[in-house]
């Protein structure tokens, strides 16, 4: 029996993929994980995954979501039918980006999280879309409500993330990786990168796209998500409830 796994990024939540919940097939059983905001650590959140969802796994991450799917697939690569990485990165943390989290996480222990939050809509979003108030405040909701202790602790797990280049080419599963064309956060290039080392992987680009993919272009990724899905092996596709 094959679930369907979907992997929010950084304080974010099941809001972030209710487009895509609307679309897909209940065969599936589609589960937005919440093991980001349960466990300290990349690998600690990935071994949660796995023990509280046995069997065979499709795996769909966003950002950080996308960062613990990998994971997820080198722990257990027998059990992944299928990974679909969304805006994600498979890079180390680099010294200037540790940089910046550290300046955030003082100012979230200060109280100040909307603050850093509201100014980082610009890098959020496409420059289309930095107007859309409705866009903008769904995303702040969802991130402010995780609080300034889970934004600390998650930005702490992301800037101890393990090197995922070392292990994504043994990964034998067929791959979607996608990726908004004017991503800020992780850039193009850190799909490329992905797609290049996984054996069966395919790259999709989305036009007029930043890094929310699935809030900013639902209709596109739900394309893509679904005519991937349909592709995957048998023992995916025919996940029927016992």
């Amino acid at each position: 029996m094959t679930q369907l796994i979907l992997l929010p990024g950084l304080a974010s939540d099941h809001v972030m993929w209710q487009s895509q919940l609307a679309v897909l097939p209940a065969h599936y059983r589609s589960h937005v994980t919440d093991v980001h905001a349960r466990r300290d650590t990349i690998e600690s959140m990935a071994r949660t995954l796995l023990a509280e969802h046995p069997g065979n796994l499709i795996l769909c991450g966003a950002s950080m979501g996308g960062i613990v799917a990998m994971q997820v697939a080198h722990q257990a690569p027998e059990r992944i039918v299928g990974l679909a990485l969304l805006g994600s990165s498979a890079r180390p943390e680099t010294e200037e980006t540790r940089a910046l989290r550290e300046a955030a996480i003082g100012l979230f222990a200060d109280g100040r999280a909307a603050e850093v939050l509201r100014a980082n809509i610009p890098l959020a979003f496409h420059a289309s879309r930095t107007r859309d108030q409705a866009l903008a405040q769904t995303y702040l909701d969802f991130v402010l409500a995780a609080g300034a202790r889970q934004l600390i602790r998650q930005n702490r797990a992301i800037m101890a993330r393990p090197d995922a280049r070392r292990h994504l080419p043994a990964l034998q599963c067929p791959a979607l990786v996608v990726c908004g064309d004017s991503d800020q956060l992780t850039p193009l290039e850190c799909s490329r990168e992905i797609a290049e080392l996984l054996p069966q992987a395919r790259l999709e680009i989305v036009q007029q796209c930043g890094h929310m993919l699935t809030m900013e272009q639902p209709g596109r990724v739900n394309a893509l998500l679904l005519q991937w899905l349909a592709q995957l092996p048998d023992r995916a596709s025919a996940a029927a409830v016992s």
